[in-house]
């Protein structure tokens, strides 16, 4: 199925089809986010960031939420 068939598809979709196709497709979504976090985690990318943070931190350059 092409990106134009399934946007036509959802488009035509009843409202309480597309409701549900959209709780759907937030966790979709958020699964595909979370696989590419632990992802990158596993694999060193956000190792710089953490050391910054962590530095940032020692250095008394955050402040609390």
């Amino acid at each position: 199925m092409s990106l134009a068939e399934l946007e036509m598809a959802v488009s035509h979709l009843p409202p309480t089809d597309l409701t549900a196709f959209a709780s759907w497709f937030e966790e979709f979504i958020a699964e595909a986010w979370d696989r590419q976090l632990e992802s990158d985690i596993a694999n060193g990318r956000l190792d710089a960031a953490g050391l910054q943070a962590d530095l940032q931190f020692e250095a008394g350059r955050c402040t609390p939420l």
